[in-house]
């Protein structure tokens, strides 16, 4: 028997939640929020072509579909609640449907951000997939803002930089993979880690904070325009994935300054916060990287090795521009 909609969503997405929450098979959610805490919202849209590429693992896109959202309230140093899903298909395929919500499942269930609700509905467009996330912080906190970044603060980065730029251009046609880069890189485009412990534990440590998604450049711009301050990268010490060696370097530049699908924090802080810092990248097992500093003169500038230094001008991602995939 042919499932429908409502069938679809009691066999792969209702589950069981936590006392006191109500969730999938009712009109709205109900969620239990510690008193005095604030309440973080985001969204993301997944679309095919656009974000994944048709073969994508079932398994993989559900992870990624969570993982986004997650990026982004590790950004605000929220505490992930529950999460809602919009699910547009071109058809019913059952084994398609068991693998992608085993991995929104198995990723929600690890951080506690249970699926509580959503959407389902037909496509004559490929697959869409939209999230939203909840999170909450102390009533107390404001959050890592992009905003908050000060004169003279550290820029850190969490992770390694590059790695799902350059699958997708592999997987495009755009670079040879001669050297089987692919395997090493291609988790790092479709199933992203978010750094949500990080975010929590650098609340009260970092002033302002932003998930890389659309590129490095671009992201750390955000914040700089939000604060009204500039920065100074040194791009010798930004951290590049050891799969991308043997690239040639302005590609590899390219990647670690445009790429985006990264997912992991940039963010600012006190110089003397350099060592708290750094215990809290060895507590949780997250290299984080000090790769620049936050200046009152406005722009983004890059210093390299030689003494050179120079302001970028490099473009990150656009949902909007024109692509031939």
């Amino acid at each position: 028997m042919a499932l429908s909609e409502f069938s679809l969503i009691d066999r792969y997405f209702k589950k069981p939640l936590a006392s006191g929450a109500i969730g999938v098979g009712d009109d709205g959610a109900v969620i239990p929020v510690d008193l005095g805490s604030k309440l973080v919202v985001c969204k993301d849209l997944l679309v095919q072509d656009r974000h994944f590429f048709a073969d994508v693992n079932p398994v993989h896109l559900g992870h990624k579909s969570l993982a986004v959202n997650l990026s982004d309230l590790a950004a605000m140093g929220a505490k992930p609640v529950g999460c809602l899903l919009g699910l547009a298909l071109p058809a019913i395929d059952p084994s398609w449907l068991e693998r992608f919500a085993a991995g929104l499942h198995a990723l929600s269930e690890r951080w506690a951000c249970p699926l509580i609700g959503g959407d389902t509905t037909s496509s004559d467009h490929g697959i869409v997939v939209s999230v939203t996330a909840l999170g909450t912080i102390a009533g107390d906190q404001t959050g890592l803002l992009r905003s908050a970044a000060r004169v003279e603060d550290d820029i850190w980065v969490s992770g390694q930089l590059g790695a799902a730029d350059v699958a997708l251009r592999i997987l495009r046609g755009e670079i040879d993979d001669a050297p089987g880069r692919l395997v090493d890189l291609r988790l790092a485009l479709e199933r992203p880690e978010p750094p949500v412990a990080l975010g929590q534990r650098l609340l009260g440590v970092a002033h302002a904070a932003i998930d890389i998604s659309d590129g490095l450049a671009q992201d750390l711009g955000h914040i700089l325009k939000a604060s009204a301050v500039g920065a100074v990268l040194d791009i010798d010490c930004l951290p590049v994935h050891p799969a991308l060696e043997g690239l040639e370097s302005g590609l590899i530049e390219q990647a670690i300054l445009s790429g985006g699908d990264v997912y992991e924090l940039c963010f600012t802080a006190r110089a003397q916060q350099r060592e708290v810092i750094a215990a809290i990248g060895q507590q949780l097992g997250v290299a984080l990287t000090r790769v620049g500093q936050i200046c009152a003169q406005p722009g983004l500038f890059g210093r390299y090795p030689d003494g050179r230094e120079h302001k970028l001008d490099v473009p990150g991602f656009d949902h909007f521009a024109r692509r031939s995939s």
